[in-house]
């Protein structure tokens, strides 16, 4: 299956082929400002699934709330974050779940960084969660 996710204006493109590794919702407080949101929707692909990437990125280096290197891919014209890749997650790339305008696209399976999750927000039962991003995959 090939995928492809744009920013707002349509400019910036990246085309994935196959399934996400997983999808995520999360809470840190990186991911509230960076969508504006109280948390953001993210699919993680394997780099090798990420066939082409067109337009003009601009580059955004910033420390995640883990501590790690996070490395975000925005639109200069619209501004809209398309694509990133973090130090945490090496060879992997997070793409914004709503960037694939798709309502069929797969739902999280997990949610992070809940520690710093607005209190009206709910998630699913069924979903792992996380207070940071570590889980214990045991149980």
């Amino acid at each position: 299956m090939q995928r492809s996710a744009s920013c707002s204006c349509g400019q910036l493109t990246i085309n994935v082929s196959g399934e996400p590794g997983f999808v995520v919702a999360c809470n840190c407080l990186k991911c509230q400002k960076r969508t504006g949101s109280v948390f953001g929707v993210s699919a993680y692909f394997e780099d090798t699934q990420v066939d082409s990437v067109t337009g003009n990125a601009t580059l955004f280096e910033k420390v995640s709330d883990s501590g790690n290197l996070s490395k975000r891919h925005f639109c200069p014209e619209c501004g809209t974050t398309v694509y990133w890749q973090g130090a945490s997650l090496p060879d992997k790339t997070g793409i914004a779940v709503g960037c694939f305008s798709d309502p069929n696209f797969p739902e999280p399976e997990m949610v992070v960084w809940t520690s710093s999750k607005h209190g009206w927000v709910t998630y699913p039962d069924a979903w792992l969660s996380s207070d940071t991003q570590e889980f214990d995959r045991s149980s």
